[in-house]
């Protein structure tokens, strides 16, 4: 007697689909990262996945596609952070702190997200232009950086009348640098910024930067 292989309901191929595309994209967040865009395979991702080149074409459309979904989950995973992060019972000096610490550790967890980002710098950001969801993505980090400028003058603490994205810049800027820059930095000056005994020295670094920032008495213009 032979058995029959009842065919899968339709919430099991639905989650079957959904891991087969979180499968791909780990794979292709991997190779996109080690080998760029242009020296990255399909051919390569889909032999690292249990599925087939076809079936990577079937769900994202093709390389390019397949890239702007693997930036479009990696800006992702920071903006849902951001928009977890809690600051509002914090004063506005404790709460720039700890979205600066934030920046600071997800950029440190996520070196690939480091590596794509220039990978699409490389590219002219074409494949972020041309994405409406990361169009409407946005940073959520800017409405809790204004809130918390708006905060800090109001009270007093904050003397400077600074700009969020400038801002947002200032402390993302020092973050993507000690990881996109670690080996170079570390040849010419013999200093490993992603060491892990300096790590509290540089967390807390970025912090006084920020916060000698915003609270400098400026010269009148």
């Amino acid at each position: 007697m032979t058995s029959v292989e009842e065919p899968a309901r339709p919430g099991e191929r639905i989650r079957d689909a959904a891991r087969t595309r979180a499968e791909i994209l780990d794979v292709a967040t991997q190779e996109f990262a080690r080998a760029g865009y242009d020296g990255a395979r399909v051919d390569e991702i889909a032999a690292r996945t249990r599925t087939t080149k076809r079936m990577i074409y079937y769900y994202f459309g093709g390389k390019e596609q397949l890239f702007t979904a693997v930036l479009e989950r990696a800006y992702g995973v920071i903006r849902e952070a951001e928009q977890q992060l809690d600051v509002d019972h914090l004063d506005p000096v404790a709460a720039i702190r700890r979205l600066a610490e934030l920046t600071f550790d997800h950029h440190e967890r996520h070196p690939d997200f480091i590596r794509l980002v220039s990978i699409e710098n490389i590219h002219g950001a074409q494949h972020i232009a041309a994405s409406e969801k990361l169009g409407r993505m946005g940073s959520p980090a800017l409405d809790v950086i204004r809130r918390i400028l708006a905060a800090g003058q109001e009270s007093g603490l904050f003397t400077a009348d600074v700009d969020a994205v400038d801002l947002h810049a200032m402390i993302s800027s020092f973050c993507f640098f000690r990881v996109s820059n670690r080996h170079t930095f570390g040849a010419l000056f013999a200093r490993d910024l992603v060491d892990p005994h300096r790590r509290e020295h540089y967390r807390t670094m970025l912090g006084d930067m920020v916060i000698a920032y915003l609270t400098a008495e400026r010269a009148a213009g």
